[in-house]
């Protein structure tokens, strides 16, 4: 096969278009590209030039660019999984190209993305995406482990892949379609991905299927330049911007304590200053070393995955975590000058009518800075799914990004709905936004006003699939105790 020129797309759950909604709020026509599609498409680059990327969280695909390509790339989330099909179907269609599907709901659910698609490919693919072309320009049927497709209708899968060790790399953002033209958006963040992996195990948690229990960890000096280019990239486009800001991404930054503290002397000693974010375990709240570093290396904010509210509900999904250690990490975490951004799941065994005032005054109380909130989120592949694959009300995947998509054990769905969207709109009333313009300082007066308007968007899309949910939940009781 002579292959010549290669795309990738990210499709998107809404695909993007140009409104003055980009500005305030995230996550409707707009997202931040996926750094790992990227990185894929920096690696393939390399031996075939006339490679590219669309994201449609950032723009539109250009289908005539598309349409002769030898090979195309999509990677899927389960939230955009339904979109993602819709695309392979369309260039499976109307090109002649070998269209290959990947990413974390591709890996998790390959049975399925294998209907749409000539290949599917598992896992992480920085070696095996370029061993798949070379078997493809070969002309030969690909047979390395990590692969997953339909022959004469059967189903072939080439078994599991090891992950890659060496996982250092800086994603070049350029290959991105319209990246550069949207980096003035305050909505989208530049993003670093330092590790990958995770020792813990809890149930709804499907990266760590993805990348596993053992922590690996890109260089310190390659975390620094990738960060520093990313703030260039950010930093250089055609409007300036009022947030300078990055995010690391990692699933879990903390787990190896003395990279991460290596990773944060790095930053100190680089000279770069910015305003950083990652997402961590309460038990950093408890390190006060790794705390100062944390602060002197200009992180303003941990996003911290509290998840529940109720220790019982932490027993359940092999969670550990307690409420008082939660409360008491906050606190800790704050005295060293950090705030703290709370990620909520709703829809646990334990919840009851009156959840949503209670998150929203657990919040309140202990001063969290901005919240992220979903009902349980089922990926398939994940134990929560397997668990749970009988008290799914549909599995349209387009609805699975934080909507009720189960029957709950003690609550109805519909009522459930009711209590997420009066715990957004608690949080973010519109006196507790006055009340962040008057007391916060600017970052902070800034995010609260983004998230304000991202959570009434949120609520819209809550609210319009309550008729649905009330129907559903009309034959639903709420068992006897005992």
């Amino acid at each position: 096969m002579n292959i010549r020129k290669i795309r990738f797309i990210e499709p998107g759950e809404r695909p993007y278009k140009n409104t003055i909604l980009n500005h305030f709020v995230y996550d409707r026509y707009i997202r931040t590209p996926s750094v790992g599609l990227n990185m894929l498409a920096t690696i393939v680059k390399k031996e075939y030039p006339d490679t590219y990327m669309y994201s449609e969280a950032i723009s539109k695909i250009v289908k005539k660019d598309v349409l002769d390509a030898d090979v195309i790339f999509i990677g899927i989330f389960t939230f955009n999984a339904n979109r993602g099909y819709q695309i392979a179907r369309y260039f499976k269609k109307h090109t002649k190209a070998v269209v290959v599907m990947g990413g974390l709901h591709a890996t998790m659910n390959y049975r399925e993305a294998a209907r749409y698609c000539d290949y599917v490919l598992l896992g992480e693919g920085d070696e095996s995406i370029l061993e798949l072309l070379h078997a493809l320009k070969r002309g030969e049927q690909p047979a390395f482990p990590g692969l997953a497709y339909l022959k004469k209708g059967k189903l072939k899968m080439t078994g599991k892949r090891q992950p890659p060790e060496n996982i250092d790399g800086i994603a070049d953002r350029r290959l991105v379609y319209q990246y550069h033209k949207r980096v003035h958006y305050n909505t989208i963040w530049p993003q670093v991905h330092a590790s990958r992996g995770c020792p813990h195990n809890c149930d709804y948690c499907a990266l760590v299927r993805l990348y596993g229990h053992r922590v690996r960890t890109r260089s310190v000096e390659d975390v620094i330049n990738d960060i520093r280019y990313s703030l260039d990239f950010f930093n250089s486009g055609p409007f300036p911007r009022m947030l300078r800001g990055l995010w690391l991404t990692d699933d879990n930054f903390f787990a190896d304590r003395e990279w991460a503290m290596a990773v944060l002397r790095g930053i100190i000693d680089s000279g770069i200053r910015t305003n950083f974010t990652v997402q961590a375990r309460y038990e950093v709240g408890f390190d006060d070393e790794m705390l100062v570093l944390l602060k002197k290396a200009g992180f303003f904010q941990l996003a911290m995955g509290i998840e529940f509210i109720d220790d019982a509900e932490f027993n359940t999904f092999h969670k550990k975590s307690t409420v008082e250690e939660i409360r008491r990490a906050i606190k800790n975490i704050k005295r060293h000058g950090i705030s703290v951004r709370g990620l909520f799941i709703l829809g646990g065994d334990q919840d009851r009518e009156g959840i949503g005032e209670r998150l929203a005054d657990f919040v309140i109380e202990n001063g969290i800075k901005g919240v992220l909130i979903q009902s349980m989120y089922f990926v398939p592949g994940t134990p929560v799914y397997e668990k749970n694959r009988d008290r799914l009300l549909h599995e349209n995947w387009s609805k699975y990004n934080g909507c009720v998509v189960h029957y709950p054990k003690n609550i109805s769905p519909y009522q459930l709905q009711l209590e997420h969207i009066y715990a957004s709109k608690k949080i973010y009333s519109w006196k507790r936004l006055l009340l962040a313009l008057v007391r916060e300082d600017w970052i902070h007066k800034l995010l609260f006003v983004g998230e304000f308007f991202w959570h009434r968007s949120i609520c819209m899309d809550l609210e319009e699939e309550l008729p649905y949910l009330k129907q559903i939940s009309e034959s639903w009781k709420v068992p006897e105790e005992g």
